[in-house]
Formats: structure tokens, sequence, C-alpha cells
């Protein structure tokens, strides 16, 4: 991955060693990629291309460190001092547990988050247990003998699907998006059934759905940057124009960036 992706979190800078940013440098953020990387995750190939666009067309460079679900649960602060957090397919995970722990720092420390495909689901599973209280509640591919579902086999599987996804008025994936009702591409077996309501009821906005009504878009209101998508955006096109889900969490990163320089003492 470009813009030293390929490094481990272990060599990433602290946010006490933050340099004083340059003109030239004023628009670039840090970005942990949560997942475990494969060539045979479509998405993974992908996010290259996405960043070489971001910096080339848009002028937002984000230096990208891949963080592993594992390294994430040994180290419960692996996504602190980031600038945002994307929580990329490729479930199952080595360790929920670490997918689950960096999500919930995104949520509760502010720092720009998105989830696609299988971080929908787990940024679901994370608000359910730590906010709703739904300790017990279980994603089937991790835990097929649960006995309380959060996340189960879709009826249809999507996995190399198109569908088209109604956009609620008002949120913010419409106003990312600009747009009504989009068709998005998929690349899954599983998504949310039971305990929608209660997400609902403690704060969580389900901002999108398909057109049989189930839910594609997860957001979280009062949140700088917290957006979940059961599709996966960055597989729109060919790489070389981010999807607008894509670009405005860049944006998102980089505005966080600027914020936490500002903060800084001189």
């Amino acid at each position: 991955m470009t813009n030293n992706a390929a490094q481990s979190a272990t060599s990433r800078t602290t946010p006490s060693a933050r340099p004083a940013p340059s003109a030239a440098s004023a628009r670039s953020a840090r970005l942990a990629v949560v997942g475990d990387r494969s060539p045979d995750v479509v998405s993974h190939s992908r996010i290259p291309l996405l960043l070489d666009a971001l910096a080339g067309h848009d002028r937002l460079v984000l230096d990208a460190y891949w963080i592993p679900s594992e390294e994430a649960a040994a180290d419960a602060a692996a996504v602190r001092g980031f600038d945002a957090v994307w929580v990329v397919p490729g479930s199952p995970y080595r360790s929920e547990a670490g997918v689950l722990s960096a999500i919930r720092t995104a949520r509760e420390e502010g720092i720009p988050f998105l989830g696609t495909c299988g971080g929908f689901q787990h940024a679901l599973l994370e608000y359910a247990r730590h906010v709703c209280g739904l300790t017990r509640v279980a994603h089937a591919e991790n835990e097929p003998g649960a006995e309380d579902f959060l996340i189960e086999p879709l009826a249809c599987s999507l996995v190399g699907h198109e569908g088209t996804v109604v956009i609620e008025p008002g949120s913010l994936a419409q106003s990312v998006m600009n747009a009504e009702r989009s068709v998005e591409r998929y690349f899954c077996a599983y998504g949310p059934t039971r305990h929608l309501d209660t997400l609902r009821a403690h704060g969580l906005r389900f901002s999108g759905h398909d057109e049989d009504g189930h839910v594609r878009i997860a957001e979280l209101p009062g949140h700088p940057f917290f957006l979940a998508t059961l599709f996966q955006p960055e597989l729109t096109g060919d790489g070389s124009r981010p999807h607008p889900i894509v670009r405005a969490f860049a944006r998102a990163a980089v505005e966080q960036a600027t914020r936490a320089t500002t903060r800084q003492p001189a």
C-alpha cells in the first residue's frame, strides 16, 4: 500500500510526536486500516488505488497503516492517536475482540470512522454490546452456536451483487452522497436482523435501506464522522474516482488531523 501503509502499528508516531504541518502537508492525516490483510479480499487491493486517487485528485493525503485484528486485541490503544479508523472487509476476522476494541475507541473518542461490509456488521455489534447492554448478542459467522444473534446469514446472499440503496433525507449519508437513491456493490452474506429497534432507541441511526427495507447504512449523530455500510463503496468503478463516502471520510480525517495539530502547545 502506498503512503507507508505496509508499516506496522508499532512503527507509528505517537500523538505527542506529531510534527507541526507545513503548508504543503496541512491536508494530510494518519489512517488506521483495521483488518486482516489478504490478497484474496478484493477491497484490500483496491484501497491503495483509492489513496493514490485521493492524494492526486483531491489533495487529501492519508498516511495509512494496516493494523491486524490480533494486534488491535493485544493493544487497547492500537488506534488511539490516529486521525481516522477504517474497519475493512475480510471477516471472519482473526480477532473479533480486536476489531470491536478499535471501533469502540473510534466511537468513544470521536475519531472519524468508516466500516464497510464486515466493518458495518461489527460496528453494529460493538454498539449493541457496549451501548445498548446487549452483551450476549453474537455474529453468526463468529459464533454459530450462540443463542442470540444480531448478525445472521442474509436470506439471499449479496456476494457479487449490486443493489439499490434508498437514503434517508437529512442524514449524514444523504449529505455525503448527495442522492436519495444509489446502486451499490456488495460482497457479503451476513447482515443485521434482530434488536434493531433497541439500537435505534439508543441513538444509532439507520439512514440507508434496500428496497425491501433492510438496513444498509448506519451512522451515529453527534459524532464527527461515524458511518458504516453493508455495501463496499471502495469497489465502485476502477479505483480512480473514489466513492463520495470514501472521499468524505478522507476529508473528515484531514479535518481531524488539523484540529489535533491546532490543539498542540506551541
